[in-house]
């Protein structure tokens, strides 16, 4: 089952769900481009053969240490499943790699200063096939109008869609031979319940009473 949330060190042949927001829960993706860069980031980091920068130099390279399983990209935070081999210190190379050359940018692009993320990044390792299942659904119905989203994988699991640096199989070999998206559509009636329950109880929201899922 997931463990708690912050780790200091990542377990060899493990799979985790990593995820991080925006500084003050402010946005950290305002247009198309600002998406397409941060996949772009991963993208040379995870691909096939290793990547240099335009003044030719090489860019970290983690294929052999790191599988990237699903991702979602929303305006303000992003959610990542990994699959980590041997080297115990990757992970956090990895999202160090991204998240320093996507604020870069950022602040670049917009003309600002300082941290773009909310403090560390978080990650959550999962032992079980049950949960990592319940993970990468949770990850791609993070949008309302998940179907047609564009920034996460769910085109690599539903639609035939390939590409070298995102790596589906292991969790779609978990269901032997079932139907993925209706294991989507199973669970989305059931969020929907929990969406309507949460309008409903807003207001004690309001006067500060948590309300979790």
């Amino acid at each position: 089952m997931p463990s708690r949330n912050i780790v200091k060190q990542y377990i060899p042949e493990s799979y985790y769900h990593i995820y991080n927001r925006g500084v003050d829960r402010q946005a950290i993706f305002k247009s198309p481009e600002d998406f397409a860069v941060f996949l772009s980031i991963i993208k040379r980091h995870l691909s096939n053969e290793p990547a240099v920068s335009k003044y030719g130099h090489p860019h970290p390279h983690y294929k052999d240490h790191i599988e990237l399983l699903a991702f979602c990209l929303m305006p303000n935070h992003f959610h990542l499943l990994v699959y980590q081999f041997q080297d115990g210190k990757a992970i956090s190379k990895l999202v160090q790699s991204i998240l320093t050359a996507y604020t870069m940018y950022f602040n670049n692009k917009y003309r600002r200063t300082g941290r773009l993320f909310q403090g560390t990044f978080k990650a959550s390792r999962i032992s079980q096939d049950k949960y990592l299942q319940h993970i990468s659904r949770y990850i791609h119905l993070n949008p309302r109008d998940y179907r047609r989203y564009k920034w996460s994988s769910l085109p690599y699991y539903l639609d035939g869609y390939e590409a070298e640096w995102i790596k589906p199989q292991r969790i779609l070999d978990i269901f032997e031979g079932d139907n993925y998206e209706n294991f989507l559509k199973d669970y989305q009636d059931h969020k929907a319940m929990l969406d309507e329950i949460k309008h409903e109880l807003a207001d004690y929201s309001s006067r500060g009473v948590t309300l979790r899922r």
